[in-house]
């Protein structure tokens, strides 16, 4: 939807594009909407809702797209806390803290609740998130217990890391300058082992985070340790990873934390082999983080049915395919969200959200 937005209001679709990090980025605080177009925060968030509010009237308006997946998914007969837990799980998942009130609403308004029912329960959803975070904020984690179990949290996932050579550079002892390090719109949590309150903007990050502050194999950790520039078709972005971390042995690790799938996506991919080269360059270990058993290299072996494949592989091979063409492809031979991104990992495909387009083409 937001695609075909961006035919005729370019400047519309950017804006939610960067907001709901539809474009494979992280979603953007409405700080930095701001410092990008020019504008103040409160008048960021304004051309945001204008932009989306246009969207939706159109949409409901005409009809197209099908709505049938927002209706089937978020039903109007729902009770206020089933429709909020299944948007919260939706959150934790795939999305992050910052834009969580802003994806439940427009969720809702295209499954067909009203505009006051649609803003209560997000505002709903934005203080769950909200109330969990203050309340973590200064809780005392329990005393570290000794990772002698072979299927602790790090025994499986320093296997994982990609270790770089020499004597690693040392921790930076603040997080590198983001002009909204201090955004109301951020999640944060006392450390005990840095002394200080820790920034996030994911409940995934949160969860790292607490790792590795109650973990005795971490010596010391930042979070946001470095800004790292990378290339996307062109243009230079800036990322920063989600934290650094030393081990008792010496060794350091820079961590990103990236929801499994979300590790296939084309911008991603392109953050990751920048920040890989970064760690590197620093004598440090590189490792993405998915909170989950499985790890890139765990997706990229995940089996997956030759009649899903090999279709889809010989329709790369005529040319991109758009969302309608994988859309039917995926709902006749059983394709899910796990098995696109083990594809795509696998044959070095390209895959794009907003417009969405999977290309055979890097």
């Amino acid at each position: 939807m937001v695609g075909e937005v961006a035919a005729e209001r370019p400047r519309d679709a950017e804006l939610m594009m960067c907001r709901l990090g539809l474009d494979g980025e992280e979603p953007e605080t409405l700080m930095l909407m701001g410092a990008r177009f020019g504008v103040s925060r409160d008048r960021a968030r304004q051309l945001y809702t204008r932009a989306v509010g246009a969207m939706v009237r159109q949409a409901l308006a005409t009809g197209v797209p099908d709505l049938g997946v927002f209706g089937r998914r978020y039903p109007v007969g729902w009770g206020d806390e089933r429709l909020v837990r299944a948007l919260l799980a939706e959150t934790y998942a795939t999305d992050g803290d910052i834009a969580a009130q802003d994806w439940a609403y427009l969720k809702l308004r295209l499954a067909g609740h009203d505009l006051q029912d649609s803003k209560r329960l997000a505002g709903f959803v934005f203080q769950r998130i909200a109330g969990w975070q203050q309340k973590g904020r200064w809780h005392l984690l329990p005393a570290p217990q000794p990772e002698d179990a072979p299927e602790d949290m790090w025994n499986t996932w320093l296997r994982r890391i990609e270790w770089g050579a020499g004597t690693p550079a040392a921790l930076p002892t603040l997080p590198a300058g983001r002009l909204d390090y201090d955004d109301d719109g951020r999640g944060r949590m006392y450390s005990e082992k840095l002394g200080r309150e820790v920034t996030f903007d994911t409940a995934l990050q949160a969860r790292l985070l607490r790792q590795l502050d109650a973990s005795p194999r971490v010596a010391t950790f930042a979070e946001l340790p470095a800004a790292v520039t990378y290339e996307l078709d062109g243009g230079e972005r800036v990322h920063y990873p989600t934290a650094a971390a030393t081990f008792t042995d010496g060794r350091t690790v820079l961590v990103d934390v990236l929801p499994l799938a979300h590790t296939a996506l084309y911008p991603q991919r392109a953050r990751a082999a920048a920040a890989r080269g970064y760690a590197h360059a620093r004598g440090w270990g590189w490792l993405t983080w998915t909170g989950s058993r499985d790890g890139v290299a765990d997706l990229m072996k995940r089996p997956v049915d030759a009649r899903r494949e090999n279709p889809l592989a010989n329709l790369l091979a005529k040319g991109p395919v758009t969302w309608p063409t994988l859309h039917e492809h995926a709902t006749r031979t059983g394709l899910d969200l796990l098995d696109l991104a083990a594809l795509v990992l696998r044959h070095g495909w390209r895959w794009e959200r907003a417009p969405f387009r999977l290309s055979a083409t890097p």
